[in-house]
């Protein structure tokens, strides 16, 4: 169980590092706190923006308002999302 744990974190942590790098300061600070206050939508709004990262499809960093948006489109409950990061837009 410790051990799952762990490789867990682990895999956070990289996908926070890849995500960060295509974050500005303000919507890393916003991650910041819905990481505290909402983890499981912290998780899947970070794990979006690293697999559009991996996928080649941010060409300019995400604002605060890139971010709340793609957290409005999170909490609609939508199973699939369709991100357009090329134009600066969630």
């Amino acid at each position: 169980m410790e051990e799952e744990i762990k490789k867990i974190t682990e895999q956070i942590i990289f996908l926070e590092k890849i995500a960060k790098q295509f974050m500005t300061k303000e919507a890393i600070a916003r991650y910041g706190n819905l990481k505290i206050a909402h983890p499981e939508i912290a998780l899947k709004a970070i794990s979006l923006i690293a697999n559009a990262a991996q996928l080649g499809q941010i060409k300019d960093k995400i604002t605060d308002e890139d971010f709340k948006t793609l957290l409005l489109e999170i909490q609609k409950g939508k199973k699939s999302y369709r991100l357009n990061f090329r134009n600066g837009k969630v």
